[in-house]
């Protein structure tokens, strides 16, 4: 008896040590398995005379069953300890915010949401959109418009000059997008109707102007473009992009080397505590300049200005979204603070459309 009272000790304390269900199921089945320690004390009762077969029966069966009650309660334990640790693992404190889907976190540059709100506009007025490198000759980027070597104007545009490369050119920074109308007029034949968007480069620096910037520049060329196209475009461009009904403009005589007549448009507006509200008041803002096409441009490009006649004009991409959404400093359009996007980014499902509105 003193073997059996060794195995009930040496069984509790393996069922009391197991850390596991696994490690549990393998001292059951060295217990009580068919050839564990207790089944195999059960196998030699039939070899015992029958008095003594009786009490070795009773204390086996005994130990069997206490070793049975004490696998449960230790099962039972692990249970609660495995079921713990999982609801531990996996809590959730419902007090926090959810978080957001990836679609709802990121946000469109208001730059970027403008320009695709200025090309949805001419694009639905049947203008396609032309691009061009951003360094150019100076033989694009001036001369072939009209900007004769030497010429004063020339110094208007403050210009990023590139070291002269083996032949002794130098090449530029374009300073506006119009080298992209000098190749299209030089590649396609009229009719044209294309717009220009695209970074430029001047060495300029303040609250409202920055060395990079973005403009979208417009040219028509056909045999019967006039003034009054070009007023009912930009008018048009106007009260969809600012999203008003009517919009008052003002047509200024101005100078371009490239354009005669050259006219800078000012736009109907009201100011009042910092906003600026378009199509009312008594106020007027400058926006773009425009005007005809001058005939040398035509000529440099290969078209006869006596069959040919074109208008076109300019604006500032990141002036005219600083109007359209309120924003203070063109620099920060450039600082990339993610605390300034989520404040005036969009979100990207906010596909600006003329029927559902461009802005969302």
């Amino acid at each position: 008896m003193s073997d059996l009272a060794a195995l009930e000790n040496e069984t509790l304390a393996a069922i009391g040590a197991a850390s596991d269900e696994a490690a549990l199921e393998s001292v059951r089945v060295g217990a009580l398995g068919k050839k564990g320690a207790i089944s195999a004390l059960l196998a030699t009762l039939g070899k015992l005379p029958p008095d003594e077969r009786k009490a070795h029966g009773a204390a086996i069966n005994a130990l069997k069953d206490q070793v049975t009650e004490a696998l449960a309660a230790r099962r039972g334990i692990l249970k609660k300890a495995a079921l713990e640790a999982q609801l531990k693992r996996e809590m959730v404190d419902v007090t926090l915010p959810v978080r957001l889907p990836a679609v709802e976190t990121g946000r469109i540059h208001p730059l970027s949401q403008a320009m695709d709100e200025i090309i949805t506009i001419f694009a639905d007025m049947g203008f396609s959109v032309a691009e061009g490198p951003d360094i150019e000759s100076d033989d694009y980027n001036f001369t072939k418009l009209n900007f004769p070597p030497g010429h004063p104007a020339r110094d208007m545009h403050d210009t990023f000059f590139l070291e002269p490369d083996a032949h002794g050119e130098r090449k530029v920074l374009r300073t506006h997008t119009s080298p992209v109308q000098v190749r299209t007029m030089l590649s396609q034949k009229p009719p044209i109707r294309i717009i220009c968007p695209g970074r430029t480069y001047r060495t300029d620096f303040d609250q409202t102007h920055t060395p990079m910037f973005h403009q979208v520049e417009g040219l028509v060329v056909d045999e019967s473009a006039t003034l009054a196209n070009l007023k009912w475009v930009l008018e048009e461009f106007c009260k969809a992009f600012f999203e008003v009904p009517r919009v008052g403009m003002r047509f200024r005589p101005s100078f371009f080397p490239f354009t005669s007549p050259s006219m800078e448009v000012d736009i109907q507006c009201r100011r009042s505590g910092g906003e600026i509200r378009f199509g009312e008041g008594d106020d007027w803002l400058e926006i773009l300049g425009c005007g005809m096409v001058h005939p040398n441009v035509l000529t440099n490009c290969g078209i006869d200005p006596e069959v040919y006649q074109g208008f076109a004009w300019g604006m500032g991409a990141d002036r005219v979204a600083m109007l359209k959404y309120g924003l203070p400093d063109l620099r920060d359009f450039f600082d990339a603070d993610l605390r300034w996007i989520n404040h005036y980014g969009f979100k990207p499902l906010e596909v600006p459309t003329l029927a559902g509105g461009l802005s969302g």
